[in-house]
């Protein structure tokens, strides 16, 4: 059982369905790992080749980060509010999965946080789904 799992099992008002659940947590590694890839591109020789990919890195971070936030807040409900996270959310992740694909045969960071988006846009289409 993750933490996730326990603090919305024990959460008066929580739904604890396990797409939710492995929606915050892909968020909450996503946003981890584009945040290490953003700082380990900033740390290669070739930097400047990699603008867009840390850009695209951060913008992730940021958004996987909120998403991940607001999926964990259960009390009341904001409906409208969670698709559009949940689908800015997918759309980031595809975007910037796309972008370190592209480096991932150079740069291991970038397979790595390649899959992690890939991941997390998946458990984001889900969510919208269930």
């Amino acid at each position: 059982m993750t933490v996730t799992e326990d603090m919305l099992r024990t959460h008066p008002k929580a739904d604890s369905s396990a797409a939710l659940v492995a929606c915050i947590d892909a968020c909450l590694e996503c946003a981890q790992s584009c945040a290490a890839c953003a700082d380990a591109c900033l740390g290669e020789d070739m930097v400047a080749d990699l603008t867009t990919c840390i850009r695209k890195n951060l913008d992730c971070a940021d958004i996987c980060a909120t998403t991940g936030a607001v999926l964990t807040r259960q009390t009341g409900s904001n409906p409208e509010t969670l698709r559009a996270v949940l689908e800015a959310c997918r759309v980031a992740c595809a975007a910037c999965a796309e972008e370190c694909e592209q480096h991932a045969g150079t740069h291991g960071h970038c397979k790595v946080c390649a899959e992690a988006c890939r991941r997390c846009e998946q458990a984001c289409a889900e969510l919208l789904a269930a």
